[in-house]
């Protein structure tokens, strides 16, 4: 979901490069590929397509990244709503973090 785009500027999502392992979770669990793996370190490469869903922090076992959970999916339900559409357009539906 390329063109998914939050609030530019204002998502709560942050790494702390010196925690991270670079186990590559963040990459794996995240809907909409906020994050890469670049010299075994994730790095947060498109900020602002980061919906607030909470994978990235839930599976990050370091504490490396942090994100103020459910604050996008709760956007993302609400223009759901508002379009008509039968179910959240967040693309991660069937997650037990994310527009459950």
């Amino acid at each position: 979901m390329a063109t998914f785009r939050y609030l530019s500027g204002v998502v709560t999502l942050e790494l702390d490069a010196a925690k991270c392992n670079g186990c590559g979770m963040c990459t794996t669990v995240c809907p909409h590929a906020v994050f890469a793996l670049a010299d075994g370190q994730a790095r947060i490469v498109d900020r602002d397509a980061c919906m607030e869903c909470g994978a990235c922090a839930s599976n990050c076992l370091s504490g490396a990244v942090t994100v103020d959970a459910g604050v996008g999916c709760a956007t993302a339900i609400i223009q759901s709503a508002l379009s008509g559409a039968e179910s959240p357009t967040c693309d991660c539906t069937g997650s037990s973090r994310c527009c459950g």
